[in-house]
Formats: C-alpha cells, sequence, structure tokens
C-alpha cells in the first residue's frame, strides 16, 4: 500500500479532477468514502444536486475564516494524499477504504482521533484499487496542522494496514527515496512515446556525468553539451551559486536537483565533487592497465570496509560505489554492457541512506572511479575481474543494509546482484573457456597443483576440484612469466579474503591474479623514466572529453 502526499492551493481544481473522468477516461464511478463529516460533504459522485464548488466552500470554510483575519489565503493550503494498493491485492471494500483513510489523516496530523478542531477532509475513491484523501490544512481554531513528516508517517502507518488486512508488504522507506514521477509527466511521456519521463531520464543522466567528472563545474559543462537546459540558482547577496534545476532538451519543464534526487542537490553534488587542480608536475608514462587494477583493488576493499563497524565510512563507500558502476559500464563496452548499466542504475537507490557519508574515507574508491571513466577499453581478464569484485560488493551491499532495516536499499542492491551477475556470466564464461583451452602442458599443470597444496593446503583439494582450475593454471603460468612467484603469489591472492564462502575458489582466484601487475613490465617502465630527459605531464579529462564519452555511449546505443 503506497501513500503519496503532495500539497497545493486549488482546492476546487482538485475536487475536479478526481470525480472527473481522468486523463484517460480511467476515473469510474467517483464517490466519497469518508469525510471528517458524510453529513456535511455533499459528494457530485453520487448526489445529482452537488457541485464540485459548493463541495470546495465546505473543505474551505476554515481556509476562508483565516483570509479574512489575515487578508490573504494561506499558502499551498490543500493537502492531497493518495493511497494506493499494490499490484495484485485484493480490492477493498468502501468500508475498508473508510478506515484506511480515517487512520491516515490520524496519524499524518491532518485530523488526530477525537480532536474536534480538526481539518476537514474527504476520502474519494474512483478506481478499484486506491482512493484519494483531500484536506484543507487550517483547523477550526485557525492554526495550521501539524504535519511534518506526514509522508513518511503515512508510510509507517499503512505497513500497520498491511499486516491487518493480509495485503502484500511493500518495503518500508527512510525518506531518501527520489521522488516518483506525477500521473501528468508519464501522461506526458506517454504520448511522447517516450519509456521514460523527463525526471527519470534526467536523474539517470545526472547520476552518469556526475560519476565521470572532477567538480561541479564540469558537471553543469557536460550536462549543457549533451542537450540538457542547466539553470543555476544564484544568492541574491552573495552572488555565487547555491542551487539548480534541469530540463531535458526542449522541454519548458524544470527539476530542482535534490528534486530528482537527495543526493543530487547542490550541497551534496559540492560535497562529493570539491575541485580539483591540473597537476603541474612531471607523470611517469603510466600502464594503459593500471586504472582497471587500481579499481579492482579498491573495490575490493570497499568490501572490507562494509565488514566494519563505521556505519559514515561504509555509507561513504557506497556512494562512491554507484559512481563505479556508471563508469565500469561506460567502459565496458559489448554485450553485458547493457546489464552494467542496469546494475548501475539500481544501485543509484542502494547508495543513498540517512546515514551521513564519510566521503573522504572514500578518496580512493572515487578517485579510482574517475580515472576509470578515462580509461582505455581493457578486453578480457582485467575487465572481468573488476565486474567481479563490483559483484561482490554489490551483494555485500545488500546485506550491509539489510542488517540496518534498509529495505529498499537491500532490495536495490539485490537487484544490482542480478545485474551484474548477468554481465559477469556473459562476459566470463568465453574467457575462462579460452583460459582453459590455453592450459599448460601437464608437467607445468602438476607442479602448479603442488604449489596449490603448498601455498593453500586447506582450500587445496577444493581449489583442485573446481572446474575452472585449468583457467587458473593458465593464469598462473602467465604470472609466471610476468615476474611472479606462484607461490608467492597464491598466498598473497588468498589472504586478501576468506576462501571458505567462495563456491568456485579456483575461480575467484583467477581473477584475483588476474588484477595483479606485470612486474616485468613494471620494472622496464620504471627504467625508461629514469633515463627520460624529460616527461609531458599527463593532462586531465576535460569537459569536452568527458561529453565525447557520453556521445560514443549514445553513438553505441
Amino acid at each position: 500500500m503506497v501513500p503519496d502526499v503532495s500539497t497545493g492551493s486549488d482546492t476546487r481544481g482538485l475536487i475536479a479532477y478526481v470525480f472527473g473522468p481522468g486523463r484517460r477516461d480511467e476515473h469510474t464511478d467517483p464517490h466519497i468514502v469518508a469525510a471528517w463529516d458524510l453529513a456535511g460533504a455533499p459528494d457530485p459522485g453520487r448526489d445529482p444536486e452537488a457541485t464540485y464548488t459548493q463541495l470546495a466552500n465546505r473543505l474551505d470554510h476554515h481556509v476562508d475564516l483565516r483570509t479574512r483575519e489575515l487578508g490573504k489565503r494561506p499558502p499551498q493550503h490543500v493537502w492531497h494524499c493518495p493511497v494506493r494498493t499494490a499490484p495484485g491485492d485484493r480490492y477493498l471494500t468502501d468500508a475498508e477504504w473508510a478506515e484506511v483513510a480515517r487512520r491516515v489523516v490520524d496519524t499524518t496530523g491532518i485530523a488526530p482521533k477525537g480532536d474536534e478542531k480538526a481539518c476537514r477532509w474527504i476520502a474519494v475513491r474512483h478506481a478499484d484499487d486506491h482512493i484519494h484523501i483531500l484536506a484543507t490544512t487550517v483547523r477550526a481554531d485557525g492554526r495550521r496542522a501539524r504535519t511534518n513528516r506526514d509522508g513518511w508517517r503515512a508510510q509507517k502507518e499503512c505497513r500497520k494496514i498491511e499486516a491487518e488486512f493480509g495485503l502484500r508488504r511493500l518495503k518500508s522507506g527512510d525518506l531518501t527515496a527520489p521522488r516518483t514521477p506525477t500521473g501528468a509527466e508519464r501522461a506526458k511521456a506517454e504520448s511522447q512515446g517516450q519509456d521514460v519521463t523527463a525526471r527519470e531520464w534526467l536523474r539517470e543522466q545526472a547520476y552518469a556525468v556526475a560519476a565521470s567528472v572532477r567538480s561541479v563545474d564540469e558537471y553543469f559543462t557536460v550536462l549543457g553539451s549533451l542537450g540538457i537546459q542547466v539553470k543555476p540558482r544564484v544568492g541574491p547577496e552573495t552572488g555565487e551559486v547555491t542551487g539548480y534545476s534541469l530540463a531535458a532538451p526542449g522541454d519548458t519543464i524544470f527539476f530542482g536537483g535534490s528534486k530528482l534526487s537527495p543526493d543530487l542537490s547542490y550541497n551534496r553534488l559540492c560535497e562529493r565533487l570539491p575541485t580539483q587542480d591540473v597537476v603541474d608536475r612531471p607523470q611517469p608514462v603510466a600502464d594503459p592497465a593500471d586504472s582497471w587494477r587500481r579499481t579492482e583493488s579498491a573495490v575490493h576493499m570497499a568490501r572490507t570496509v562494509l565488514d566494519a563497524g563505521d556505519d559514515a565510512v561504509a555509507q561513504g563507500h557506497l556512494e562512491a560505489f554507484g559512481d563505479t558502476l556508471h563508469n565500469l559500464a561506460r567502459a565496458t563496452p559489448g554485450p553485458h554492457q547493457e546489464q552494467l548499466q542496469a546494475a548501475a542504475q539500481a544501485f543509484n537507490r542502494a547508495r543513498r541512506s540517512a546515514i551521513r557519508a564519510d566521503h573522504q574515507a572514500a578518496s580512493e574508491l572515487r578517485q579510482a572511479a574517475k580515472e576509470l571513466a578515462y580509461a582505455p577499453n581493457i578486453p578480457g581478464g582485467l575487465a572481468i575481474a573488476v565486474v567481479f569484485a563490483a559483484l561482490h560488493v554489490a551483494r555485500a551491499a545488500a546485506h550491509w543494509h539489510a542488517q540496518r532495516g534498509h529495505e529498499q536499499q537491500a532490495a536495490a542492491a539485490e537487484q544490482a546482484v542480478r545485474h551484474l551477475q548477468a554481465s559477469y556470466r556473459h562476459a566470463a564464461q568465453p574467457v575462462l573457456a579460452d583460459l582453459a583451452r590455453r592450459a599448460p602442458r601437464p608437467a607445468t599443470a602438476q607442479r602448479f597443483e603442488a604449489t596449490v597444496r603448498q601455498a593453500i593446503p586447506d582450500h587445496a583439494d577444493r581449489i583442485l576440484a573446481d572446474p575452472a582450475w585449468p583457467a587458473l593454471t593458465t593464469t598462473l603460468a602467465r604470472a609466471e612469466t610476468a615476474g611472479h612467484k606462484p607461490r608467492d603469489l597464491l598466498s598473497e591472492v588468498a589472504a586478501r579474503r576468506e576462501l571458505e564462502t567462495a563456491e568456485r575458489p579456483a575461480e575467484v582466484l583467477n581473477w584475483r591474479i588476474t588484477a595483479q601487475p606485470n612486474k616485468r613490465a613494471q620494472a622496464a617502465r620504471a627504467q625508461s623514466t629514469r633515463q627520460a630527459a624529460s616527461t609531458v605531464p599527463t593532462p586531465q579529462p576535460t569537459p569536452a572529453a568527458i561529453s565525447e564519452q557520453f556521445a560514443d555511449r549514445r553513438r553505441r546505443r
């Protein structure tokens, strides 16, 4: 059961909507099922003599008295709360909906039980699965109703009603969910042939851009280059930007950043996107794969952080991990990219909670995510190793949220896990099969078997019985060629995290080893750097380069 509280200032206009035919003639048999006083509330749906104006005047009675006292009409005096049952629920009777309405106005402060001076309200049913509760928020004593946290209180009461009425139990929220599109927004998208509303599209674009840029200025620049209309809000006293709103290309409806999602507000973006100066010192020539390795390492660390006890640090890593998923999807073109994009979008809900994030603690993961946005495409094992690590972090995030009662976030993280699993399977299976085909000769495989028994004796039998063992022998052979000692390497990667819960330990070790650097190549690059007479500073990505990344992404779709 879903309540959705909003406010307005046009009592008659809202009455005309709920008693009218609807935008697509979907309203049937509109009628009042409950009211502050059924005898005093004319019902235009059942009484042919009743009019919308008459009902509006009755509801506005205390508002009009207060208007005469103040000389102006109280602002936003109309309170509106549709309440809808979940798909598949049984249809409630009028009497049951009347009870729902009375409990909602009681718990939200509109009409507390036994309060003779409470606000005037009605509940209108015009469909099988929902009602509309309308109220005016001026009480009989002239005071405004105390409706703070009314949306949260309505949700809490609806959870109780679901249990008592035998309805589907929905997940409780914590006021960090983004606003859902209105019926008008959905109708507009449908009329334009769009699958999502402008609000939803802008939200996903804003998340994706914020994940890749390094400052708020770049954020605005890149959004503008994508055709999105950006309207900064400037404080009249300071002349500084204090907020912003966005509109889709060619649209006239702007949405404030916080109206898209709480963590897209200007202040929250400034916390995540401090201005970073361009480096002014020579930079060594880097391995193109270094960004991927740093990301894999930072993602692995995020999983460790989620098992620790500091909630603020964990929340900071969850928000940075959300950025990582967006950039991972952008950096890995291929058949599995669509699932990665879906995982990033699903995790947008899991990255937010009421816990205040320690962004500084997650700076390593956030920096790695930024680098990944501009990293060269590394086909094969290394990119899959990052996806594999991300899959386990998303699973840990679901567990972390569930432990703290964050039901909506836990469900979103589980949804991200499913998309990451699909992406991983699609990408990993052919790579593992290719590694198995390239397995070294039996003598080398036997030597590696002995090495495993020496380095990881407690897990050796499970590793050798894993179907991914032939692929792991190829990866070990490559690591040995790259300058690693197989026994030391196995001990090191096995110690990164326990293997007891791994269903396929050889597969886990394979991706951990894949993410290790090539020691011989590192030594050669270091020697080359020392011998160079001069070096050229590594340029920072520019907004134009970022925009090109998004343009490439649109072309690929």
